[in-house]
């Protein structure tokens, strides 16, 4: 439940206003607002506060409004000066693009083939994103900052209250620019928010708008990440005038065609499905999901290349293919390839033929390339949208990220992409899912959750600029793992990734850690350390009760059938040779290097038969879905999930 604090917005709250903007008025003969160094008297974790009271005294614009765009733009924090992934700096997001982009596309490196479809030649991309000629508006809000209030863009871009101050400069401008007093109720102010927002269209920033308006009356209240406590009171009864969208001047855009949630704005970007070449075609296939086949998944991708750019590549013919991309500024959503048909992204075809596939503008190995608020909520409206639709279930072997997904062969393994990393926040997605991580059974459950505390657990990693070089401290989703209750032994082995040789702190290196809402079953504990099975292996990681990474839980695992010393591990479902009917080849259920040693448990994701969409020509007369008898277990085997046979393991409640 949120906490509530004393309305700066209210009546006393607009004479508290006052009364500081005239202390501010005389303090200003002595020396600039914002260059002032703070009074000894004032608390150092209430500077943040006492910034938004004073930018909202300045210029006018009403706390709770400052707030409510703040915590939607950053959750007011700071990221120690480093920009988004759009270029945006400090508290209110403030857009410098030419000073912080960069132009790359995670399509194009490594070896994974993003189809994963051993029927067909793997299709390796190598289209560079293009070079923006021209950065839209809303890449360039800092600079316009800059000229409002007279600071230097450097000033703004590390300082948070001067970045404050410059984001109730712009709200002014765009209040003024519509032709609307600069009033103390923070309900006239709805256009100006939707006009804060960088859309260029009415649907997006309406969206926006209403997301700010929506803080604003629950109210809102938490630590930065630089350690400044700030609050936002709820307005539970505001009403926002919402007709002054139709003064913003945006344009509209067409809904048609998307398949998105009312709660969102969506357009129809189309990726081309064509023919070219030597009976070549791109850039995905034609399907009828979900009569044909079920849609089993959502894979979470992360972009590694600006919106501009990537919606270039989902153009062309040649390239590959994602159902959704995910604008980061505002949380604009393009869809581009129908949920019925089979999009290329995910790197194994099996996943691809039963999965939905979501780009987010991002990068993964900039730690403070942050995900805006307004991404990750517009991101979980239509992820929640998605699985009610489709029947999916909201858990993280459902819900994956790319990084989860199984080579399906065994050379393919070491390819496998690893977006959206370890600083993609998952207990706060999941918290806007409205399914929040939390315990589900006692010391005898038999399994535990993975749950650090994202903003504290800061574990090393390497490579984010420079290989073996140390990346940024910075929070993380994630919890390494060890082969014995100590820092200083050996991180867990993965012999599909690496082979004989060990694994590694890289940032990309997915070998021996765990990610906040994967679930493991427990293979023992010791004073502050906690073992699960993991490979293969007996793994453990730190687990303090004071400050743990991990919660109690139950439900259903695997485990060989008895007399057998392991059973193999496959990294897609596919049917028995059997069930393959003429002229569609038989692909092959090979097992991965891994097993599944008896004694060890591994929990269950759900099952299903052997399944195989056969689509290997332009035209789908001979499109076939192959369905066997069968039954394989997804489970979570390592950081990615993968898939046992039925008939090779007993399933069992996780506490006996």
């Amino acid at each position: 439940m949120r906490e509530s604090a004393p309305d700066p917005t209210s009546a006393s709250g607009h004479r508290r206003a006052r009364r500081t903007a005239g202390a501010l008025a005389g303090a200003a003969l002595l020396l600039p607002l914002l260059g002032a160094a703070p009074s000894d008297a004032q608390p150092s974790a209430n500077r943040l506060q006492s910034a938004f009271a004073s930018a909202s005294a300045e210029y006018h614009v009403p706390q709770s409004v400052l707030l409510g765009v703040s915590y939607l733009q950053s959750r007011w924090d700071a990221h120690e000066g480093a920009p988004s992934v759009t270029g945006g700096y400090g508290p209110m997001h403030l857009t410098d693009a030419r000073a912080a982009l960069a132009a790359s596309s995670h399509h194009s490196e490594g070896t994974e083939d993003a189809r994963g479809d051993s029927a067909r030649p793997a299709l390796h991309p190598t289209t560079e994103v293009p070079a923006n000629s021209q950065l839209p508006a809303r890449l360039r809000t800092l600079p316009k900052a800059a000229g409002l209030t007279g600071l230097s863009a450097e000033k703004l871009r590390t300082d948070p209250a001067a970045n404050v101050a410059g984001g109730a400069a712009l709200l002014a401008a765009a209040q003024k620019d519509l032709g609307e007093p600069l009033s103390t109720d923070p309900a006239d102010w709805y256009g100006a928010v939707a006009r804060f927002s960088g859309a260029d269209d009415t649907a997006t920033a309406e969206a926006y708008a209403n997301d700010v308006y929506d803080v604003i009356r629950t109210g809102e209240r938490r630590t930065t990440d630089a350690g400044q406590q700030v609050a936002l009171a709820a307005r539970p009864g505001l009403a926002p005038d919402t007709a002054q969208i139709k003064e913003t001047g945006l344009r509209t855009v067409s809904d048609e065609g998307t398949e998105c949630p009312k709660s969102v704005s969506c357009e129809w970007i189309p990726a081309p499905y064509a023919e070219f070449g030597d009976n070549d075609y791109g850039n995905h296939d034609l399907g009828d999901r979900p009569a044909s086949q079920s849609i089993k998944y959502i894979v979470i991708h992360d972009t590694e290349g600006t919106w501009d750019g990537v919606l270039n590549l989902i153009k062309d013919p040649t390239y590959v293919s994602w159902n959704y991309t995910l604008r980061s500024t505002d949380g604009l959503i393009a869809q581009h390839v129908k949920n019925k048909d089979v999009a290329w992204h995910a790197g194994n075809w099996y996943v691809n033929a039963s999965s939905i596939g979501l780009e987010h503008e991002g990068f993964l190995v900039s730690p403070d390339a942050w995900y805006t608020e307004a991404m990750y909520r517009s991101s979980a409206r239509l992820v929640r949208y998605l699985a009610a639709k489709y029947r999916i279930p909201l858990d993280r072997q459902h819900i994956l990220g790319h990084e989860n997904v199984p080579g399906p062969t065994t050379s393919s393994i070491p390819g496998m992409h690893t977006d959206p990393g370890p600083y993609w926040d998952w207990r706060h997605y999941f918290d806007l899912l409205g399914h929040p991580f939390k315990r589900t059974g006692g010391k005898s459950g038999g399994l535990v959750t993975i749950l650090p505390n994202y903003a504290s657990n800061q574990p090393e990693y390497t490579g984010c600029v420079t290989k073996d070089e140390p990346c940024a401290a910075h929070g993380s989703s994630e919890v390494r793992l060890y082969s014995d209750h100590d820092e200083s032994s050996a991180l867990i082995k993965d012999v599909g990734a690496h082979g004989t040789a060990p694994s590694t702190i890289d940032v990309n290196d997915v070998s021996s850690r765990v990610s906040t809402g994967q679930q493991y079953a427990v293979a023992g504990h010791y004073r502050d350390w906690t073992a699960i099975w993991y490979l293969g292996q007996k793994a453990w990681f730190k687990n303090p009760k004071k400050h743990p990474n991990a919660v109690d839980a139950a439900g259903f695992v695997v485990t060989p059938k008895a007399g057998v010393d392991s059973v193999p591990v496959y990294g897609r479902a596919y049917p028995e040779a059997s069930a393959y009917p003429a002229g569609v080849p038989v692909q092959s259920v090979s097992p991965l290097p891994y097993t599944l040693p008896k004694g060890q448990k591994y929990v269950v994701g759900g099952v299903m038969p052997g399944e195989y969409y056969y689509a290997v020509t332009f035209t789908t007369d001979s499109h076939k879905v192959v369905r066997g008898k069968d039954l394989y277990y997804e489970i979570q085997y390592g950081h990615r999930v993968e898939w046992v046979r039925a008939a090779d393991v007993t399933v069992m409640p996780s506490g006996r």
